[in-house]
């Protein structure tokens, strides 16, 4: 290599090698910001230094940006918004935690609020102002043009995590009758167009849609062929009323990259594309966690008092159903009091059980909420978990019993052995039958299962158990 190229490689190498160091001093082996540049920031922040502020975050990506803010103290945020102002772009509102966005945006001036949403997307802009007090959101839309507030009031009118919510007003739509050359100078003449779009979604003369064209056919194809020749009829449409978490299965099941939004004329009125729905599968999975503990949204930016709204009133209905176990273990005080045994072991087959009902329960919710369970295969279902059941209690029965018999007696092991049997055998059916049942009556299975689950297995444990011992002559 000549001492030309060594000159010109090694001030490029020199960048690269001071880009990596930036990098290592900001992030760490997961690409998680470092502790000591949030401490830089934060510190920056309380001797009012914007300069530095701006100076540590301008190399951080948007999503990055987010990040900081969700590491940051409540009290914290607003000045570092203020101090980062001209890096606040619309990817990094986009990417906010949406309790962290909403605190910034009721700081924020309306007008400055409405400068923000004309740069978003449609559906970025709603998620936004959404969940703001009407007052606020009023005073936002005034302040937008005209054309970008009716596209916002008209995704605000649909009912909360629908598809009209969910979708872009931001679309390519072409009429049947137009030729691959017409729509190729149509995209490139009109200035006015989505930035980002995959299809092309071709109506009819009511804007019904009628097929897509994929931007690889279009690229591919001779500019005399008609899109109608071209176009792919076969569609998935979306409601403007459906569920959000429908949409995502159909995204999944389907293998989509985009969906056309109809509405109740069928006509084409927005779209929906890939990278929303990953988000809704993210959000979907993650309340159906927390929801099947009864922890509410579980996000660490939730204000304290939704979070223990959320998370008392299911913890108050657990002690009602510890209230009924408590009065069935009393109906055997005296049966207790014989057998010191009975209280050390008691509460082995109800754990057991309750561990068996919240696997039961966790597959059929989860089946639920993927369609894979409905009413054309409950019993399929059911009679599959049974048989579950009955081989994982007959295995952990056996286990336990030879225990109990060894360190107490035989009898007693074989009680013992007998209630986890069918303790386990009632969580299987309890597991399944419970989320369904909520499920036929129009509820989320995932919000309530778990306190009944529990209630079934921890009373069914101790009846049978207590019950048994004192039919096999155990205790008098």
């Amino acid at each position: 290599m000549s001492s030309d190229h060594l000159d010109q490689a090694e001030p490029a190498e020199a960048e690269s090698l001071y880009e990596a160091e930036s990098r290592d001093a900001i992030h760490d082996e997961d690409n998680r910001l470092r502790p000591e540049f949030v401490r830089k920031v934060r510190e920056a922040l309380r001797e009012d230094d914007d300069d530095a502020v701006y100076d540590l975050v301008e190399p951080l990506h948007p999503a990055d940006i987010a990040d900081l803010f969700e590491l940051t103290d409540e009290d914290e945020r607003l000045e570092l918004a203020k101090a980062i102002r001209d890096l606040m772009s619309v990817e990094v509102i986009a990417e906010l935690n949406d309790y962290v966005r909403e605190l910034l945006i009721e700081e924020l001036p309306p007008e400055i609020v409405a400068d923000i949403a004309e740069r978003l997307e449609t559906d970025d802009a709603v998620a936004m102002i959404e969940d703001l007090d009407r007052e606020d959101q009023q005073a936002i839309l005034a302040e937008l043009e005209p054309e970008d507030r009716a596209a916002i009031e008209s995704a605000l009118a649909y009912p909360e995590e629908s598809a009209g919510r969910l979708m872009s007003g931001e679309f390519v739509a072409m009429p049947e009758h137009m030729t691959v050359g017409d729509l190729i100078d149509f995209l490139r003449d009109t200035r006015d167009q989505p930035t980002e779009f995959w299809e092309v979604f071709v109506v009819d003369p009511l804007h019904r849609p009628v097929g897509t064209c994929a931007l690889s056919w279009v690229l591919r194809t001779p500019r005399h062929i008609p899109l109608t020749d071209v176009m792919k009829r076969d569609q998935t449409l979306i409601p403007v009323t459906m569920d959000q978490e429908e949409v995502a299965l159909r995204f999944m099941k389907y293998a989509l990259i985009s969906a056309a939004v109809v509405d109740e004329a069928g006509r084409l009125v927005g779209q929906i594309t890939a990278d929303d729905v990953v988000h809704i599968i993210q959000e979907e999975a993650s309340e159906d966690a927390m929801l099947l503990s009864g922890a509410g949204e579980g996000d660490i930016n939730e204000p304290i008092r939704e979070a223990y709204s959320a998370r008392v009133r299911w913890l108050i209905a657990n002690l009602g159903t510890a209230l009924l176990a408590s009065f069935i273990i009393s109906i055997f005080g005296a049966a207790i009091e014989q057998l010191v045994a009975l209280a050390v072991l008691m509460p082995i087959v109800a754990s057991i059980g309750g561990n068996a009902g919240t696997q039961t329960m966790a597959v059929a919710v989860r089946a639920i909420a993927m369609n894979q369970l409905t009413q054309s295969n409950t019993w399929r279902i059911v009679w599959r978990e049974i048989r579950v059941a009955v081989l994982n209690g007959a295995t952990v029965a056996i286990l336990v019993g030879l225990a109990t018999a060894l360190i107490f007696s035989p009898m007693l092991g074989v009680v013992i052995a007998s209630a986890t049997v069918i303790n386990i055998f009632t969580a299987g059916l309890a597991g399944v039958l419970v989320p369904v049942l909520f499920d036929r009556l129009d509820q989320d299975p995932a919000v309530a299962s778990s306190v009944f689950v529990t209630m079934i297995t921890d009373s069914m444990g101790f009846f049978v158990f207590l019950g048994l011992a004192m039919a096999s002559g155990l205790v008098g």
